[in-house]
């Protein structure tokens, strides 16, 4: 199966930059972001005709799956820099085995193409911490599968991703809207950094131009130390709602997941997984990212702020 625009972009000096995820949250940022610089962007998709009318038509698409080996040949072939930024929590009941699967096969196939790089989006979590939920374990295994393919891997691990569209603070939001008096399991006020989207966007786009060197995961936040009680409450100040937040001893991932399902747009399974996360601290301890980077985050409260003017902006748009 042939590339896309194969003659033309082999007459151009670019590097190639393969994006996995590109119809995801984080994926969908990036793209525009990556389309101005000077380099060949190409896509991974399940679904071409979906993807093609949010990018530039110089953006290469290729049908694929990460759960489908040979496409993955194919896409990666003359690639330097890829992009994996693939999560099927949303679509598996049992996503860490598929998780598994999927880092095997790209591992194995960048390895196999040349790849010089991957760059990885994974998530916060203390791997010593046995009670860490599956969620952030396959996270890290994930990272962990991709370092052993021997191509150089730039692992970010961050927590809740702070904007318009994310998974994470969307649920919080409507539980927020939604909910005058919500009960709240204790462990809402474990702590947690959370990170606005331009500044994971950053710190994406400047792994691309490190020097080549060693595999290396960095740890990436806000520069404040918050709970997810925190969270709700700076959201409902800048909203101007009044909530009460009543918190009770236990409240199981299974009942989590089933309330979340009630009152949110998400699904069932996704929101539970998403609630046993909560359970463990995402906190920065390795703070090498800061010296290794120029991005400098910005807080909880302008991340929150930039949020609601992004949804804010969007709703308007929507006829």
């Amino acid at each position: 199966m042939p590339l896309p625009n194969s003659d033309e972009c082999s007459q151009l000096d670019f590097p190639v930059i393969l994006l996995t995820g590109a119809s995801g949250y984080v994926g969908g940022r990036l793209i525009p972001l990556i389309e101005q610089q000077q380099v060949i962007l190409r896509c991974l998709a399940r679904n071409p005709d979906k993807l093609r009318p949010l990018v530039k038509e110089a953006t290469q698409i290729v049908q694929g799956d990460v759960l489908d080996p040979p496409s993955l040949d194919v896409a990666l072939q003359g690639v330097e820099t890829a992009y994996y930024l693939v999560h099927l929590m949303s679509g598996s009941k049992n996503f860490e085995r598929e998780d598994r699967q999927a880092a095997e096969n790209f591992a194995e196939a960048a390895k196999k193409a040349g790849v010089k790089r991957i760059i990885y989006l994974g998530g916060l979590g203390d791997d010593s911490d046995p009670k860490l939920s599956p969620h952030l374990r396959s996270r890290h295994e994930v990272g962990e599968i991709l370092r052993q393919s021997g191509v150089e891997t730039i692992e970010f691990r961050a927590g809740m991703v702070i904007g318009a569209g994310s998974l994470s603070f969307q649920l919080m939001k409507s539980l927020t809207d939604r909910l005058p008096v919500m009960i709240c399991p204790r462990w809402l006020s474990t702590p947690t950094q959370p990170i606005a989207i331009n500044d994971v966007l950053a710190y994406l786009l400047a792994a691309k131009d490190l020097p080549v060197g060693v595999s290396r995961t960095f740890e990436i936040g806000s520069p404040d130390v918050v709970t997810y009680g925190d969270l709700i409450r700076e959201y409902a100040r800048q909203r101007g709602l009044r909530r009460l937040l009543i918190f009770v001893p236990v409240l199981t991932p299974y009942l989590s997941g089933l309330w979340l399902a009630l009152v949110t747009p998400a699904t069932y399974e996704v929101g539970r997984h998403l609630i046993e996360g909560l359970k463990n601290p995402t906190v920065v301890q390795d703070h090498t990212a800061s010296k290794v980077f120029a991005v400098r985050p910005m807080g909880v409260k302008e991340a929150i702020q930039q949020a609601l003017a992004k949804h804010d902006s969007t709703v308007k748009l929507t006829p």
